[in-house]
């Protein structure tokens, strides 16, 4: 008898995991600096938040983080990012290959609406050019959604469109389509400011299930979201004249309970922002 092991992309449980470093980023949209040197590190198979008000330079970091940023007009920057020790910006080095490796979850849920669940799901490989066999794509498909934590609300409806789906279970799939490439960095901007408390609830152990198994990076402005779902944080400030930057960083426990710099203090117990 012949049995058939079922297709597992060799990166899918990765035995090193990867982290991110950044050192003196900076960035601009045309004249106006929006990031001043911003150093963070963050570890491997660890969730890292990034807090603070809007408009401090947050969201573009993220951006960043997977060269999206230079896909804006008039956007530049300086500084390394490191993704194991290389700088995803050094010359030679594709952008289409860097967010293959450092995924993105938006804001607002983006599927494609007319699209089924399960073709959701494997468009993700289709624009990392991945090639797989039909037992392959459902195969990833599958652990894909598993991972997610969508599998069991949708595996009897994979060809029915994904627009059919809560806005939770969109944002899932969006997730599951990210994790479809095996990417090392997830990063997510917001997942849940869209989403009510039931959704936000399991998108939030979605992430808890992640943990371990690859880097993510959040940025929220739910400090009680921050403080559940992360190990580490990052506390952004910019003013009217200064742009963004760290003021503080380090294991969230800390940063929520006995920070370093006053106004770290004032924003997480919620006096300013």
């Amino acid at each position: 008898m012949t049995t058939t092991v079922p297709y597992q992309p060799a990166a899918a449980e990765p035995e090193l995991l990867s982290g991110l470093e950044t050192r003196g980023v900076s960035a601009w949209f045309g004249a106006h600096k929006v990031l001043e040197r911003v150093s963070l590190t963050m570890a491997a198979g660890e969730v890292t938040a990034l807090i603070g008000p809007s408009g401090c330079g947050k969201s573009t970091y993220l951006r960043i983080l997977n060269r999206m940023h230079e896909m804006v007009r008039g956007a530049a920057l300086a500084g390394e990012v490191l993704l194991d020790g290389a700088d995803v910006y050094e010359a030679g080095r594709r952008p289409a290959e860097v967010r293959r490796r450092i995924g993105m979850v938006f804001q607002r849920p983006n599927p494609f609406p007319a699209m089924s669940i399960a073709d959701n799901v494997a468009s993700g490989l289709k624009l990392a050019g991945i090639k797989t066999s039909r037992d392959e794509r459902e195969y990833l498909v599958e652990t894909s959604l598993r991972r997610a934590g969508l599998w069991n609300e949708v595996s009897g409806r994979l060809h029915t469109p994904g627009g059919a789906l809560s806005g939770g279970q969109q944002q899932r799939l969006c997730i599951a389509r990210s994790l479809a490439v095996s990417p090392d960095i997830l990063l997510m901007d917001e997942p849940c400011s869209a989403l009510d408390p039931t959704s936000t609830r399991r998108v939030e152990e979605t992430i808890a299930e992640l943990r371990g198994r690859l880097t993510v990076v959040i940025v929220t402005h739910n400090m009680q979201q921050a403080q559940r779902v992360s190990q580490s944080c990052a506390f952004f400030l910019a003013t009217h004249d200064t742009p963004g930057r760290i003021v503080e960083a380090g294991p969230t426990a800390q940063l929520f309970t006995d920070p370093a710099d006053p106004r770290t203090a004032d924003y997480v117990n919620g006096r300013f922002g």
